[in-house]
């Protein structure tokens, strides 16, 4: 297959997991550091991964984001709430549009180099808490991405409709070390194992019979 696409890919399992399941279309990877807690901790993930499979790895700098957004993502460890994925507080680490405003540079580039599809891997389990991982929303921009481009490029969401445990089935069929993932919003030095983003990947790694092997902060992670 002729590498047709571009995969906004953050370093965490989702991305991981779509680059790997699609390295044969996917001719650039591209990682945006907004200023979360997290970007520095994952970015090196999307990094590392694309040059292993001798994917070109662009990293773009988006520091206007935590200039003038507000969000717990872009407010320090202490801001993140702890819990549930589903809970009510967790809507605090929403960033305004970030996917739209992700998906507008990632289509530029693409264009610019030829390509005809932008990936991004919104899955099920974000939909209730980011507006901008919907399946609305997603088919909406996929629109406006392909009449605003001469290729009428288009935005390919193949995980649209699937949980996080779901997408864990996939990598391991592929044999992904998702060891070599980062998923907490906090960002310290290890997982703290209590926000939704490390609950979830607690879960998803459970559902799909995969040993946890992640580093957690001692006695502080959920249990399955």
């Amino acid at each position: 297959m002729k590498k047709d696409s571009l995969l906004i890919v953050s370093g965490g399992m989702d991305s991981i997991t779509m680059l790997y399941e699609y390295k044969e279309r996917i001719a650039v990877g591209i990682s945006f550091d907004y200023g979360a807690n997290h970007n520095a901790k994952e970015i090196p993930f999307a990094r590392m991964h694309c040059e292993r499979l001798g994917i070109r790895h662009i990293s773009i700098d988006l520091g206007f984001v935590s200039d003038h957004f507000k969000s717990s993502l872009l407010s320090g460890a202490e801001a993140i709430p702890e819990g549930h994925y589903s809970a009510e507080n967790m809507k605090s680490t929403v960033v305004p549009f970030r996917n739209g405003i992700m998906l507008s540079i990632a289509c530029g580039i693409a264009e610019s180099q030829r390509l005809k599809y932008v990936m991004i891997a919104n899955h099920g389990g974000d939909h209730v808490i980011y507006p901008d991982c919907r399946p609305s929303f997603i088919s909406a921009m996929s629109a406006a991405i392909s009449a605003g481009t001469f290729a009428n490029l288009e935005i390919l969401a193949p995980y649209t409709h699937l949980t996080k445990g779901e997408i864990a089935l996939h990598g391991k069929e592929i044999g992904i070390d998702y060891a070599e993932t980062w998923s907490c919003y906090k960002g310290s030095d290890k997982h703290c194992g209590k926000c939704g983003t490390c609950v979830e990947r607690q879960e998803a790694l459970a559902y799909a019979g995969i040993e946890d092997t992640t580093v957690y902060e001692e006695s502080e992670s959920y249990c399955f």
